[in-house]
């Protein structure tokens, strides 16, 4: 796809020449707040790691760069284009972002800043059309779970608000305490609760601040708050 012609106004960017800040970046390598992209062949593909880092922590896409580190470069201007879509056509709601354009020996770098959203959920549309949730783990951009989609909903709920403290809840707490990771399937079974009832209490420790997530073996768990 031609995204010139969605952003036929794409104003050129000035060169930065810093070589030292750009090797400083390639040696911290692919962690929770950066990712390095060889090449951009996919607008979905790069709104994906958009949503994860906005719906994370923010984070600094380095685009040009080789998994390894190895300098490559952009190879056309019409990266910076799927960029733009990426972040306007593909995520929901729009990503602001910062682009910047670093020449080291003698190639061309692009580093796009994206910092954490303050309304979440921010969606990325997949391949069939579907808008989906992402959170950065580590170098990786892992799909959110119902849980933490709970959590956004209910972000707008007074920080004050009460809840009543039923068997329900005491039955959560003890499941914690004698579970070091309680998965979202297991607690449904254990507690007999139907999923959204189980979704909707856990996200409310997770605010409370009762309880957090840990991602291990593929999949999120649930644990006593540390």
């Amino acid at each position: 796809m031609n995204y010139q012609r969605f952003f036929p106004t794409f104003a050129p960017m000035k060169l930065q020449i810093d070589t030292d800040y750009i090797h400083a970046l390639i040696a911290e390598g692919e962690h929770q707040q950066q990712d390095f992209k060889f090449e951009i062949s996919d607008a979905r593909k790069i709104a994906k790691t958009l949503s994860a880092f906005a719906n994370t922590e923010g984070g600094r896409l380095l685009i040009g760069v080789k998994d390894n580190g190895r300098i490559a470069g952009i190879r056309s201007e019409e990266e910076k284009y799927m960029i733009e879509a990426a972040a306007d056509l593909y995520c929901t709601p729009k990503i602001d972002y910062d682009m910047q354009t670093y020449l080291v020996e003698g190639r061309q770098i692009l580093i796009v800043e994206v910092e954490e959203s303050r309304q979440k959920p921010v969606y990325a549309k997949d391949e069939s059309g579907r808008d989906l949730a992402y959170l950065r783990v580590k170098d990786e951009n892992i799909l959110a779970t119902p849980v933490h989609l709970r959590v956004w909903e209910q972000s707008g709920s007074p920080a004050g608000e009460l809840t009543e403290y039923t068997e329900r809840e005491q039955l959560l707490l003890n499941l914690l305490e004698h579970n070091d990771l309680l998965s979202l399937n297991r607690y449904c079974r254990l507690a007999r609760l139907p999923r959204r009832a189980a979704e909707n209490l856990l996200a409310r420790f997770i605010r409370y601040g009762l309880v957090e997530t840990v991602f291990e073996g593929h999949k999120f768990h649930f644990r006593l708050k540390r």
